[in-house]
């Protein structure tokens, strides 16, 4: 049809993508391997790359290593107890945060969330690269992590990140290791892609169990 020129595309098997992309996923098993300062200054120098609305780079990061127990501590437990459980043992904890409002006149960046997760993607992909597996959690609890973490107003607790190297699954509990193991999934590109225009949403696929 002329008018949805994409709509047999948007149908189309699977099509190749960079095997950086393929190699991403969210593991909970991570190592107590140590990642080293040049390391982890990598994954912010590839976040502090990413585009964002008017340059402003509203993302802001507060990451703390096991080498510094306090710190690492804080954030630790800002997570919920179901996360605390595996992700102990990574090296590296990173709480993202988002500028609310743009520098130069304080209105309101109604972009700052998206901005600071293209940082985030900049970050884990650059982990990917280097080894490392990273996992974003939306479990832990925001207030804690203002109070605790002294979080100014204006600025708003996003996503915390476990990073670290690929560990050992036997060190999860069973209900996590069978998840671990489950072949990842995602919706058919014609699930959310539309052409032209907005259609009715049909019936969605079930949730993916590994990210």
């Amino acid at each position: 049809s002329t008018l949805f020129p994409y709509t047999t595309l948007f149908r189309s098997p699977y099509s190749p993508i960079h095997d950086l992309i393929k190699r991403r996923w969210s593991p909970r098993a991570f190592s107590d391997q140590p990642i080293e300062a040049e390391t982890l200054h990598m994954l912010f120098e590839a976040a502090r790359w990413a585009p964002s609305s008017n340059n402003e780079q509203p993302w802001r990061f507060i990451v703390a290593t096991k080498d510094h127990e306090t710190e690492w501590n804080r954030l630790l437990a800002c997570l919920v107890e179901g996360n605390r459980k595996w992700a102990y043992h990574a090296p590296a904890l990173i709480l993202s945060v988002a500028s609310l409002n743009f520098q130069d006149d304080a209105t309101p960046n109604r972009h700052a969330f998206h901005d600071t997760g293209m940082a985030v993607e900049n970050l884990v992909l650059q982990a990917t690269a280097l080894g490392l597996a990273t996992h974003q959690m939306a479990g832990f609890d925001v207030e804690k992590a203002r109070a605790d973490l002294k979080i100014p107003s204006g600025f708003e607790p996003v996503a915390m990140i476990a990073v670290g190297y690929p560990g050992d699954l036997a060190s999860l509990p069973d209900r996590l290791r069978e998840r671990e193991l489950q072949p990842r999934s995602r919706q058919p590109i014609s699930e959310w892609t539309f052409s032209a225009i907005w259609r009715s949403e049909e019936r969605r696929v079930g949730k993916e169990c590994r990210s």
